[in-house]
């Protein structure tokens, strides 16, 4: 293979995740039984309280890709408690506002993210997973507030603490340490 060749398929694999970190095996397998550990607990704890609650809604669908920042990035700025919950909560609340004051769908969903990330910006809780949230609620309609409390700030509280728990337990420290 000519090094012009070599040249071009290294550039080329750079855009298919060769700018990935190398993680072991062991790391690997770490985050991904934490994540299922931690997720099993908390959809266990959350559909509990929610029958007890009588509450149908007791999940929020985008709780994987911020178990994936909680389990496998735990030092990440973004997997950080008050990232997690306040990014989360934040961004149910905008997204229920936007359902009710902004009637045309196509207007409404992309209003939900951005404000989201503005009050991420703002309240310094950039969460990625939460911009999702605020569609999650535009598109299924979610108009009550207590949404953004319970599932949404309840399940978010108890993913940092299953986080936590295992991150600990399996030498990972979690969450950040402010700086000495």
């Amino acid at each position: 293979m000519k090094h012009s060749d070599k040249r071009f398929l290294k550039h080329l694999l750079f855009y298919l995740g060769g700018d990935q970190p190398p993680v072991s095996w062991l790391e690997r397998i770490r985050s991904v039984l934490g994540a299922f550990i931690g997720l099993m607990l908390v959809f266990t704890t959350a559909k509990y309280l929610g029958e007890l609650g009588g509450i149908d809604e007791w999940l929020m669908a985008s709780l994987g890709a911020s178990a994936l920042l909680v389990f496998a990035l735990p030092g990440s700025p973004m997997a950080q408690p008050w990232a997690v919950i306040a990014g989360n909560t934040l961004s149910a609340l905008v997204g229920i506002s936007c359902f009710h004051l902004i009637e045309e769908p196509l207007l409404a969903l992309p209003a939900a993210a951005a404000l989201s990330i503005l009050g991420m910006f703002v309240l310094r809780c950039l969460h990625p997973p939460a911009a999702a949230v605020s569609l999650i609620v535009v598109l299924g309609h979610i108009g009550s507030y207590r949404y953004a409390f319970f599932p949404v700030m309840v399940d978010s509280v108890l993913l940092i603490l299953a986080g936590a728990v295992y991150s600990n337990l399996t030498g990972k420290p979690y969450p950040n340490r402010p700086p000495r």
